[in-house]
């Protein structure tokens, strides 16, 4: 049965793209840095995947980018890649379980509301009902004795989180390069950045991958950057920050399931209640976001 205008198909893969794809890749980041320095890894994801999808859009006719929208792919691939998805990659490299890390960047919406007040939005009583919600859940989460055992991973966790929303609502005022080039751009200014500071910080490879790093980077090139990062770019243009962001309702149970199933982790009573305290809290925000969009869409 087709989609109907009001869902079309691209949008709605989109939405898987980030709900089932991204919720996974937490796992894959957890199996590849158990051979790969953290951000020597996540350079090379971001460089390849970017340089892949690069070529084939100027292949296919895609014009370069601009000086100007370099630029603003270039500050928005900092903000987004070298320090939001840098930082979760450095994080459970620290020790942070896989399942929890995806917890503590299920509070982007909540970062994502408070940086909008800058830029001029308003928030309803629902909204700040949601925010203060959600702090109490990083309280909770912080409890917990996953991220009690990492300090460091902790706080690199939320930088993360706060960086990711922070570039996602400035993205909305940049003029950056349209489609699928804007992702391509900011993954080959995010990658350099991330190669240059493993090349700083002295990160050495001290073996050779195993099969299992090998297969975690590729499948982080292909499924977590060129397809799912490009469906959330698509998704900001056209969609409400807070709603691009609600892939924070599915991402913790996907990658706490797989983090059980595959990874042997464990999540303990207080990394549950802030689980139940966190996705309530951007169940809060989101409805009144979606009540905007239906709103709009039925006048």
């Amino acid at each position: 049965m087709p989609a109907s205008p009001r869902f079309p198909l691209l949008l709605i893969g989109s939405f898987l793209a980030l709900y089932l794809v991204w919720g996974s890749t937490y796992l894959f980041i957890r199996i590849g840095v158990a051979s790969w320095p953290p951000m020597l890894m996540a350079g090379i994801r971001f460089m390849v995947a970017g340089s892949l999808l690069y070529a084939f859009l100027r292949w296919r006719g895609a014009p370069a980018p601009t000086w100007q929208q370099w630029k603003a792919a270039g500050c928005i691939g900092f903000l987004l890649l070298s320090c939001g998805n840098g930082g979760v990659t450095v994080a459970e490299h620290a020790g942070v379980a896989s399942g929890v890390a995806a917890l503590a960047v299920a509070t982007v919406p909540l970062f994502t509301l408070l940086f909008s007040l800058w830029f001029g939005h308003r928030n309803t009583r629902l909204e700040w009902a949601g925010i203060l919600l959600g702090l109490v859940g990083i309280g909770l989460l912080n409890l917990g004795s996953n991220l009690q055992s990492s300090p460091m991973g902790s706080a690199l966790i939320l930088f993360a989180a706060a960086s990711w929303a922070f570039g996602s609502v400035w993205s909305k005022k940049l003029p950056l390069p349209q489609g699928a080039m804007a992702s391509a751009a900011q993954m080959l200014v995010g990658g350099a950045v991330l190669l240059l500071g493993s090349l700083v910080s002295g990160e050495r490879m001290t073996a050779m991958p195993t099969a299992a790093g090998w297969g975690a980077l590729a499948y982080l090139i292909f499924f977590g950057s060129i397809l799912a990062f490009s469906a959330y770019m698509y998704l900001l243009k056209h969609v409400r920050p807070a709603a691009a962001t609600s892939y924070a309702y599915v991402n913790p149970a996907v990658a706490v399931l797989l983090g059980i199933a595959f990874a042997g982790e464990t999540v303990g009573p207080a990394e549950c209640l802030a689980m139940a305290v966190i996705i309530g809290a951007v169940v809060l925000i989101g409805l009144p976001q979606w009540r905007k969009q239906e709103g709009a869409l039925t006048r």
